[in-house]
């Protein structure tokens, strides 16, 4: 019994389990050492990889592929959907059937492949003659085939980096157990320093790959990121022995019908007040293929009826039929809530990727047109997002060592920080100062500028480093909410979900894109009645993109009052085995 209890007390207390299968041992899996392995040498290696590609996939269609700027970037703004609409794939592949290791091997090896198709094909056929592609050089023409493998390439591309990235980020937190105390502040701590791996990752590829590229040497960049692809591949595989595993818990699309038809089957029975007669509350048989039983809620009323026992079920039962599509156990029902309570949370979160996205458009634009050398050194307005890079990693370190920190001194009943929901509340105040500060240096700039240019680059006397303010509270604002977020749909999702959670943060960058375009064409469309120019011409100073500035800092604004609203209205999950005061703190909007 004393050799049994000590067994139990080794084992991780979450129901993850080892590679053979087994109930994973704390001291052999999991913890930093694998935590390390895909932060380190594998999200960042991989984030430089897609970002050699990405960061001037732009350039390269007008200058190798002799695309216009309006084809390339709508190219590119296709290109970049399709990487988050895979990502849904990839979490549907992994919370349903594959498991995330396997989802993330397979989808590594995906991007690789698509990654050196591409560096063969622009070394073999695209950059001919050699050393064509800088701004002076012009390539020649290409074959259908060139450029159906091109495009190919960067599909395969799209897909391997889309279906990976929700389920590493899952993977990670997987190895940390959100019940023992020590790895559950270390659970917390993984997503800060998830994030900073991607940006010192995208950092190298904006800055080093970057100039490469611009400078012609796509081949080289290309080549770059191949062999980064693969080594974070390598190092993953490597970790094997180490990772630990949620079991994979079958289709969870079946599971929501069933749940929906059932409760409507059932629409007209009357519901008792209390949950003593819904199906399985207190059995074991309640939990999905392993994972945690997840406790009744009040909220949703309606979905109770697809657990409620009905004479027809209970005669249903003595003569051995069990039918899911008319009665479901409450974890399946709690499945369903959790889904819906997430998803006005989720619909707040578009519009900060609205903001965001501009970093790598107007901003652009903007910098453009400001006073670009320095000391006889042009500073190319994209690179002013390494500013934006520092700010993260400048605010995460203040965040875990000082912030937090205090925040937790402050509070009387709990040593927890401030919960997700309100980091992601401090965000969206951030994202409005960044818009602000963008709308005042927009406005001194149009003060500065010659508005009769033809060519209006650097045309203002204003220099680009006044956008550093705008860059470094974007960054600030990543920190609570991209951080947060991650954070928040890991938590609040039930295990059988993890993926799909990481998912939703990525289909809301998405979402965010579209959403940009389809404003910035409203207010074009709007601002250039009776001939005029419009907010946002191709000759900035003759424009008013400071208007568009304050705009989408007054969305944000409204967008703050819905999710306040609405996170505190959100009610956490609540898990077997939890704590569960701890639990309802840490996603708590209205803690004091």
């Amino acid at each position: 019994v004393e050799f049994k209890e000590e067994q139990e007390e080794a084992c991780t207390k979450d129901g993850t389990i080892d590679w053979h299968g087994q109930p994973a041992i704390k001291a052999k899996s999991g913890q930093w050492t694998a935590g390390i392995i895909i932060l380190s040498v594998n999200q960042g290696l991989a984030t430089l990889a897609f970002f050699g590609v990405g960061v001037n996939l732009v350039l390269f269609l007008t200058r190798v592929l002799d695309q216009n700027n309006a084809d390339a970037a709508n190219n590119v703004s296709k290109w970049t959907g399709t990487v988050y609409i895979f990502s849904l794939v990839g979490a549907f592949l992994s919370d349903s059937y594959w498991g995330r290791y396997k989802t993330c091997a397979i989808f590594q090896v995906i991007f690789v492949i698509g990654l050196v198709s591409l560096s063969l094909s622009s070394y073999l056929f695209l950059i001919k003659p050699k050393g064509c592609g800088d701004e002076e050089t012009k390539c020649g023409s290409h074959s259908g085939f060139e450029i159906a493998l091109f495009y190919l390439s960067i599909y395969l591309v799209a897909l391997g980096n889309g279906g990976y990235q929700p389920n590493i980020a899952t993977f990670g937190a997987d190895q940390f157990d959100e019940n023992d105390l020590k790895e559950g502040h270390s659970k917390v701590a993984f997503f800060s320093y998830f994030y900073l791996a991607l940006n010192l990752g995208s950092l190298f590829s904006n800055t080093i790959l970057g100039y490469f590229e611009d400078e012609g040497l796509w081949a080289l960049g290309f080549w770059v990121s191949s062999g980064s692809a693969l080594a974070a591949l390598v190092l993953f595989l490597a970790g094997t022995t180490r990772y630990r595993h949620f079991k994979p818990s079958g289709n969870p699309l079946s599971r929501f019908s069933q749940v929906l038809v059932a409760a409507t089957k059932k629409c007209n029975i009357d519901m008792p007040l209390d949950a003593d007669s819904l199906f399985d509350v207190d059995g074991n048989d309640s939990s999905i293929n392993g994972n945690r039983k997840i406790l009744h809620t009040n909220e949703f009323k309606f979905l109770d009826k697809a657990a409620y026992i009905s004479t027809r079920d209970i005669d249903d039962e003595k003569k051995g039929i069990y039918t899911p599509w008319r009665l479901c156990p409450v974890t399946q029902v709690e499945e369903v809530k959790c889904i819906l309570r997430l998803l006005p949370i989720w619909l707040c979160t578009i519009i900060y990727s609205v903001v965001f996205t501009q970093m790598a458009s107007l901003f652009v634009e903007q910098g453009a047109a400001m006073k670009v050398i320095v000391w006889n050194f042009r500073i190319p307005p994209a690179s002013m997002s390494s500013f934006d890079i520092l700010s993260v990693a400048l605010f995460i370190f203040l965040y875990r060592r000082i912030l937090d920190p205090l925040v937790s001194r402050l509070r009387k009943k709990s040593s927890q920080g401030l919960t997700e929901l309100q980091r992601m509340g401090i965000g969206l105040i951030i994202a409005i100062l960044a818009m602000v500060s963008a709308g005042i240096v927009e406005c001194y700039r149009l003060r500065y500028a010659n508005k009769d240019c033809i060519h209006c680059e650097g045309s203002s006397s204003l220099s680009i480093f006044w956008q550093v303010p705008q860059y470094a509270f974007i960054g600030a604002s990543e920190v609570f909410m991209y951080v947060g977020q991650l954070e928040f749909f890991n938590a609040q999702t039930p295990d059988g979900l993890k993926s799909f959670g990481s998912a939703l943060c990525m289909t809301s960058i998405s979402l965010g894109n579209y959403v940009s375009s389809l404003l910035v064409t409203m207010v074009m469309k709007i601002s250039t009645e009776d001939h005029m120019p419009g907010w946002i011409p191709g000759n900035l100073n003759k424009g008013h993109l400071d208007r568009f500035y304050f705009l989408l800092a007054g969305l944000t604004t409204i967008d703050l009052v819905v999710y306040i609203a609405c996170a505190r209205w959100y009610k956490c999950i609540k898990l077997e085995g939890k704590g569960d005061e701890n639990d309802d703190e840490r996603g708590s909007f209205n803690k004091v």
